[in-house]
């Protein structure tokens, strides 16, 4: 959830109710967001 909070500015609070796999396709969406264009090969 810390990858979240950082990403997109959402607090623990608001992340908790999400399920898992929301949880884990918002984290891949922060991976990707937060990964620099020349290091995504």
């Amino acid at each position: 959830m810390a990858d979240l909070a950082i990403v997109f500015h959402w607090s623990p609070e608001e992340c908790a109710t999400f399920s898992l796999r929301e949880l884990m396709a918002w984290r891949e969406r922060a991976r990707k967001r937060s990964t620099p264009p020349e290091s995504r090969g």
